[in-house]
């Protein structure tokens, strides 16, 4: 039914929400029914196909998808649609992969909310970290192994010059995001930093969706593991004695591996 011209517009708000890892029944209730209610949705691109069929046909959807070194709309240009489409009256769900405020940039669209005077909530989701490693059985933190977990992005910009130091090791797990593509030089720059190089490692390819891979290995590996098993993205990498725990694919076969353990050790 059309909406009374003469009552006062309906003022426009915007929401920050999480999809969570890909399952779409790891959806929060909150999520699925701002999702039924918006005016509009615009959605990452490694929002899953099934949290999308959420979405009512009639409701506009934008795909505002980045991959790496790509960008389909860069950020600046997405904090001003999503507000541009607030201030027009529009209740917009701004759809997330995993958390809105874990490597998100939902904290940017926040302050553009914020700045332009739009009403904004987040509703959380669960992060990749979280989810992926719960699908893999491995716990982040274990009380013979970890009380400790560090979360890094790894495509950051001269990723030698970063202070990683203390992330991960005895006690501590690093999970990493982002990482395939610097994966050899994530493990040259740990050992450097006093890692050791038999850590175990896994990485979760594709994590809580039905064509989930876990591999593990051990850190001097991790770059050509990668590699020979064609890791495609997203994917997870964890560093850390839990990542033994996982219930992975033992990867660990390419030869000479033992041998560089030992001169590296």
């Amino acid at each position: 039914m059309d909406r009374d011209p003469t009552l006062a517009p309906r003022p426009g708000k915007l929401w920050l929400v999480g999809a969570g890892p890909g399952d779409p029944d790891l959806l929060t209730l909150r999520a699925a029914r701002l999702l039924a209610s918006a005016d509009i949705v615009v959605h990452d691109g490694l929002v899953g196909d099934g949290v999308l069929a959420l979405i009512p046909p009639h409701v506009p959807r934008i795909s505002v998808a980045k991959q790496r070194s790509r960008h389909t709309m860069k950020q600046e240009l997405i904090n001003e649609l999503i507000v541009r489409e607030a201030l027009d009256g529009k209740q917009v769900v701004r759809l997330k992969g995993g958390d809105p405020f874990i490597f998100g940039r939902g904290g940017e669209e926040l302050d553009a909310a914020r700045d332009a005077g739009v009403a904004c909530e987040v509703v959380p989701g669960i992060t990749a970290a979280a989810g992926c490693a719960a699908q893999a059985g491995l716990p982040l933190t274990h009380r013979d192994d970890a009380s400790a977990v560090s979360f890094v992005a790894g495509q950051c910009k001269d990723l030698s010059d970063q202070d990683w130091s203390g992330l991960a090791g005895h006690g501590r797990t690093l999970v990493i995001y982002m990482g395939l593509a610097t994966a050899s030089a994530i493990a040259d720059k740990l050992i450097a930093d006093g890692v050791a190089p038999d850590l175990p490692v896994a990485v979760i390819e594709r994590g809580t969706t039905a064509d989930a891979r876990v591999l593990r290995t051990l850190l001097t590996d991790l770059g050509d593991l990668v590699a020979r098993e064609a890791v495609q993205s997203p994917a997870l990498i964890v560093v850390g004695k839990v990542a033994a725990r996982a219930d992975a694919l033992d990867c660990l076969g390419a030869p000479g591996i033992a041998e560089q353990i030992k001169d590296l050790t």
